[in-house]
């Protein structure tokens, strides 16, 4: 059975550095997994798309400017990490905005979970969604995107999967099946099921069979879609049941052969206030 042995954490911006290693650490002492982070500097001059006047000193600066910032971010990673009981290897890099899905991408491959800070808010940098894009995607890591706040990050005893027999949730669920198996309970939730197709009359049955010959303990909660996003009434019961994790698919669609993260994704990860694992 799969375990999380290879935890990655990256980190693209110093103000949310201290959570989300800390977040990362919480993780990894819980499953005692090795923790590798990767502190990335951010050349956000989309090198590639020059305008008029733009020059090689200029260009330079903000390469060097993101070099010291991967530095100092990598100096700080060290300084929270050290003494904390947990094996780990820190890294930094500089990489253009363009290029940062395939980095991330390169180190999420061989990590069994990936931890992110939440890519949307007032405070967050536009390099945070290629990272999650990245991971995901490409990269074929489930990742684990933070709330803006929040307890600490531990292996959850209440679950709720978003179910709507998608292969995008069902790869999530087995991604998160170490999870799973030591919850307390796993709520099945779907909303507003299909009238017509083989699962009409025992919406989450097939999945509730297929976990509960792992140990997990299930329940299925079918819920009307009283709100007008689905992410709302998933959110709402989320809050209800005091989940303390999420799991469901990430939905993306190809855009001049870059993954965007689809809006019943966003919407969820705009709002949840606790960790959402997702796969694809």
């Amino acid at each position: 059975m799969m375990s999380f042995k290879t935890i990655l954490a990256v980190v693209t911006d110093k103000a949310h550095l201290q959570d989300t290693i800390g977040q990362a650490v919480s993780m990894a002492k819980a499953v005692d997994a090795h923790l590798d982070v990767v502190c990335l500097g951010v050349d956000r001059t989309q090198t590639g798309y020059y305008y008029a006047g733009m020059n090689a000193a200029v260009l330079q600066e903000t390469l060097n400017q993101a070099r010291g910032e991967a530095e100092e971010m990598c100096k700080a990673a060290e300084g929270q990490l050290e003494g904390q009981g947990v094996l780990y290897r820190v890294t930094d890099a500089v990489c253009q905005l363009a290029d940062i899905a395939r980095f991330v991408a390169s180190h999420a491959r061989f990590s069994d979970l990936t931890i992110v800070p939440r890519p949307y808010g007032d405070d967050r940098g536009i390099e945070l969604e290629p990272v999650v894009e990245g991971a995901l995607f490409e990269g074929q890591s489930p990742v684990v995107v933070l709330p803006i706040s929040g307890p600490e990050l531990k292996v959850p005893e209440r679950v709720a999967i978003g179910w709507n027999e998608s292969a995008e949730a069902l790869r999530a669920v087995r991604a998160a099946l170490p999870f799973l198996k030591t919850a307390q309970c796993a709520h099945i939730v779907v909303i507003d099921p299909p009238t017509h197709g083989p699962n009409r009359s025992d919406p989450g049955g097939q999945l509730s069979q297929y976990l509960a010959r792992h140990g997990v303990k299930v329940e299925i909660d079918v819920l009307s879609k009283t709100l007008p996003r689905v992410s709302d009434v998933m959110r709402r019961h989320v809050s209800d049941m005091n989940a303390d994790m999420v799991i469901m698919g990430a939905y993306g669609h190809s855009r001049f052969r870059e993954a965007i993260l689809g809006g019943a994704t966003r919407n969820m990860l705009e709002t949840s206030e606790v960790p959402v694992l997702m796969a694809h």
